[in-house]
């Protein structure tokens, strides 16, 4: 059932005639967010050599096409004028190099130990680390050392086609640029060694990036502590011969190198009293800088790309934070529905339990109505057939379709109509309790159906005197579609097993308005069903909350209500059901900071509705996001794993409610689909509901289209009812 409001105007026309059709804000902005978290998502996995990556490494090969001058010559290898020629260094001159950096923990440790000595160094920064912390290679250019290029991504440029090698040269530089604002001509290819194993395929690659006017340097004394081979061993590696020159090859990154930093430090300080200088490559021989300042376009590109890759680490980051709240609030919601959930069983299912004398005094109950021509004599129907006794009211908000007189014409004992222009359901509500002639006020929507005992058991609870509301147990009536069983798994697990969590916590956000029941008293002391919000349940419930009337879950009470049977039709209710919700947390957020009943639910109930219903749902997408990341960018495997344990907890969650309730278990066969489909569209739901909410937009009420389709179980629908020999439309 739902209220009406006037229909917009019609939209503008477009020149020509046709209608223009504007993409509205509230669903702009999710398509805005999403775009830009999948870009920073991407930028990510690109910045961390998950995309693009190429690992593969060529085995070595015959070396008759390089020159015996390179060959047999030193570590600088220059062929930028077409004449290569390999350079060594002098006597007792070190030059200290750090591959595959800069790293945050092991880099900084290196630049310590160098500092210590007055020692300088050249530093072959990769892109992709260097784009991540500009800080460091900042830090090294302040400190006098020098940048050489080791590539973006790391690849075995003698697997590489021209064009990935300029490309992994130019997101080098520009990572280099945007750090620190300089660009460098010396370069280190990744895998490289001693000039003497150039062979035929590194060759030409050193040919091509000398014509790029770049300087290569390998090395001719390797230190190995890739292998971690102990501080000594590390040392002795790295000692040259004789007191010779000598270009060092350490590294800064990669891994764990504690032993680099602990050996560096004896062997900077043995080969200083050696006589040994520790300068840069162009110092050492006495060379021009390799640096050169950037400025213009150039600057402003680099400087570009470190501000995105820096907020794709920072977007990460939050994003992962929220992947941690969201799994504690997932599984910390889980946990509780099952701990509690056995504890609510236990405790109104033992023998010996009551809530208090039985309640046997009729009750009023109240069927607002707006449009329900096709399920209306349903729904009366069963009411009639109640063993409790009852008064039954159906308050007619203005329909068009003739449910006032379809009511009218049953004839049933005990049933009334009441007739009101529009006004929406909870001017309905306040109407028929007005009419009502009992003291507790049972409230049920138009397209739901009541078992004979629904009442019965719905009223019980009132045998407490402080209890002010009761919850039913609302069930999907037409779950043959998958749409519909998604519902139902939903109906059972998230609402049902909710309630009896929230129960026994005292804090029930919502009494359905498809089942539940009222003091009138209760009623009355908060003013009666409001209009404020879209979620008059819920809004009604924390009001009773407040006022220190207990809201409880009764389980025996089953109602049969029709679900929506198009996405369409669904994400209007539940569009309106997360607005409403958050709407009526806003409206009672004074209960925070209340005494008495009022601040006791505003200190529990408030922060429990407001985790689980609306801060959870909007982060649940992070699991999937990174599920799609995981998959795409790895570890695939340790992703699903991880991915199919939620499903399993979510899984034995949803049995447990399924046993509870007496339901069928054939129906979890769809929840993992439900996971993966349904459960994104109310992802999108609320996040649209927070947009709306965000931009200060209002939402209208939506009436679903009704089928009639939802009878008592084996009981069948009926037919459409018929008026002067016409259908009732």
């Amino acid at each position: 059932m739902a209220s009406r409001t006037s229909r917009p105007g019609p939209a503008p026309r477009a020149r020509g005639g046709s209608r223009r059709r504007r993409l509205p804000l509230r669903l702009l902005l999710p398509l805005l967010v999403l775009v830009a978290l999948m870009a920073m998502l991407m930028l990510r996995g690109y910045v961390h050599s998950e995309i693009l990556a190429d690992h593969r490494v060529g085995p070595p090969a015959a070396n008759d096409r390089v020159p015996q001058d390179i060959l047999k010559g030193g570590p600088v290898i220059d062929t930028r004028d077409g004449k290569p020629a390999g350079l060594e260094l002098p006597d007792h001159e070190l030059v200290l190099t750090f591959d595959d950096g800069p790293d945050p923990k092991w880099t900084p440790k290196v630049l310590d130990v160098l500092k210590k000595h007055d020692a300088r160094a050249v530093f072959f920064i990769t892109g992709t680390m260097a784009s991540r912390h500009p800080d460091l290679v900042q830090r090294m250019v302040d400190e006098g050392h020098e940048i050489g290029l080791h590539t973006f991504n790391h690849p075995d440029l003698s697997l590489q086609s021209k064009s990935r090698i300029d490309w992994e040269l130019s997101q080098n530089q520009l990572a280099l640029a945007g750090a620190a604002g300089i660009r460098t001509s010396l370069f280190r290819p990744p895998y490289s060694s001693f000039a003497h194993v150039m062979d035929n395929k590194s060759w030409p690659v050193t040919e091509y990036i000398g014509s790029k006017g770049y300087i290569t340097i390998v090395n001719d004394t390797d230190s190995e502590d890739w292998r971690r081979p102990g501080v000594a061993k590390i040392i002795s590696n790295a000692t040259p011969k004789n007191g010779e020159g000598a270009i060092v090859l350490m590294h800064d990154s990669g891994g764990d190198r504690s032993q680099t930093v602990a050996a560096l430090d004896r062997f900077i300080t043995g080969l200083q009293d050696q006589g040994y200088r520790f300068d840069t490559l162009t110092a050492a021989l006495d060379a021009p800088s390799a640096h050169t300042s950037v400025a213009g376009l150039e600057s402003i590109k680099g400087e570009a790309w470190v501000f995105l890759v820096q907020a794709s680490e920072k977007t990460t980051g939050i994003l992962v934070a929220g992947l941690a709240v969201v799994g504690v609030l997932v599984f910390g919601r889980l946990g509780l529905m099952l701990i509690l959930s056995v504890a609510h069983a236990r405790r109104v299912r033992r023998r010996d339990f009551s809530w208090g004398p039985p309640v046997t005094e009729p009750v009023s109950v109240l069927v607002p109505a707006y449009n329900e021509a096709k399920c209306i004599e349903q729904t009366v129907r069963s009411l009639v057939a109640s063993d409790h006794p009852i008064e039954v009211l159906v308050i007619d908000d203005g329909s068009s379709d003739g449910t006032a007189r379809i009511v009218e014409n049953l004839g049933l004992p005990g049933v009334r109509v009441v007739r009101q222009l529009n006004a929406g359901k909870p001017a309905a509500l306040n109407r028929g309790i007005a009419n009502a002639r009992h003291d507790i006020i049972v409230m049920m929507d138009g397209d739901t159906v009541f078992e004979p005992t629904t009442v019965r058991e719905l009223v019980q609870p009132f045998g407490a005197p402080r209890v002010g509301a009761v919850a039913g147990n609302a069930k999907v009536g037409n779950r043959d579609s998958l749409i519909g069983a998604w519902q139902h798994i939903e109906y059972v697990m998230g609402f049902n097993l909710d309630r009896r969590m929230y129960d026994v916590l005292r804090c029930m956000p919502t009494i359905p308005g498809a089942v539940g029941a009222f003091r009138r008293s209760a009623l009355e002391r908060v003013g009666g069903m409001s209009d404020d919000t879209l979620a008059e349940d819920t809004d009604i419930t924390m009001a009773l909350h407040r006022d220190g009337w207990d809201v409880v879950y009764a389980e025996k009470a089953i109602a049969w209500t029709e679900a929506p049977e198009s996405v369409q039709q669904l994400w209007s209710q539940r569009y309106r059901w997360s607005y409403g919700t958050m709407q009526a947390i806003w409206k009672h957020r004074r209960a925070l900071v209340d005494r008495g009943p009022s601040g006791r639910f505003g200190r529990v109930g408030l922060p429990l509705v407001s985790m689980f219903m609306v801060v959870a749902p909007l982060l649940a997408p992070l699991i999937d996001v990174f599920l799609l990341y995981g998959l795409v960018f790895g570890p695939t495997e340790k992703t699903i794993g991880a991915w199919l344990g939620v499903l399993a907890v979510q899984g034995v969650c949803a049995a447990y409610a399924f046993h509870l309730d007496k339901e069928r278990m054939t129906h979890l066969i769809s929840l993992p689909l439900q996971q993966l489909l349904y459960r994104q569209l109310m992802y999108v739901v609320l996040l649209q509901s927070w947009i709306t909410a965000l931009t200060g937009g209002r939402l209208r009420w939506q009436k679903l289209r009704r089928t009639g389709a939802v009878g008592l179980p084996g009981g069948g629908s009926a037919a459409p009812q018929q008026m002067d020999g016409r259908p009732v439309a």
